[in-house]
């Protein structure tokens, strides 16, 4: 029983979000590049899934499509996807090079995920310099990019983007300017953010309009629900045992 309740408590899925279809166009006013010529389907998040595998986290990302425009090795290379992870306390506001914010709380962990690489950074406070972690693993499976990273199985508050990839800028993001052009990211003002496509409800476009992106989940620290039900566990065996031991005859 005990070995059962350790096992659900650390390997089941935490989060489960879906995300509508057709809307990976921004504040619906962007124009995506002509060239190379990719489908706003490459751009668009349809879910998003956290779990705890091992020491670490896991992370399933579905696309409604997946391409491979820039040839990459690992057979895709379209958008670029941001996932960002935050605690209950401390963090940074500021999503990376985004040109977002997520209001009050802060993120700790941050992925970007390319077909070219991927990398993990932690932040301690708003204002400190990241500090890079072991690179995560991806595979594609599908449409879905799965996503094994070193961070700390719990429960946290997710920020999720999708951008496009561009081989000519040194974060490899595409950022929107408001001349047209077929290889440029059109947007109909100057500074506005990067992705195309965030993790949030059906005709949110706060995200775009405000700069301010809204986390999904809840963060907490669901090693210390695992302690405290484990020492409930011990707490009743000793009782029991107790019990027993009273009730056997001398």
């Amino acid at each position: 029983m005990l070995t059962l309740l350790t096992a659900t408590l650390l390997t089941g899925t935490l989060l489960s979000v879906p995300d509508p279809a057709g809307d990976a166009r921004g504040d619906g006013g962007y124009v995506l590049p002509r060239r190379p010529a990719v489908p706003e389907a490459v751009f668009d998040l349809r879910s998003f899934q956290a779990e705890p595998v091992g020491n670490g986290m896991r992370f399933t990302v579905g696309l409604e499509r997946i391409e491979n425009p820039w040839q990459a090795p690992s057979g895709f290379s379209a958008n670029v996807t941001d996932i960002f992870v935050g605690g209950s306390v401390g963090g940074e506001r500021e999503l990376a090079d985004l040109r977002m914010t997520t209001g009050s709380q802060g993120w700790t962990y941050h992925l970007r995920v390319t077909g070219f690489g991927s990398g993990l950074t932690r932040v301690a406070e708003a204002g400190d310099e990241p500090t890079p972690l072991e690179d995560p693993t991806v595979r594609l499976e599908g449409n879905r990019l799965i996503v094994d990273a070193a961070i700390p199985p719990g429960q946290y508050a997710y920020w999720v983007t999708s951008s496009v990839y561009s081989p000519l800028t040194p974060a490899g993001v595409l950022r929107p300017v408001t001349a047209p052009g077929p290889a440029v990211l059109q947007a109909g003002r100057a500074g506005a953010p990067v992705p195309v496509d965030v993790l949030a409800p059906a005709g949110d476009v706060a995200p775009f309009t405000r700069g301010t992106l809204a986390p999904v989940g809840r963060a907490r620290d669901t090693r210390a629900l695992t302690l405290a039900a484990l020492g409930g566990l011990g707490l009743l065996a000793v009782i029991v045992a107790t019990v027993r031991s009273r009730r056997t005859p001398a």
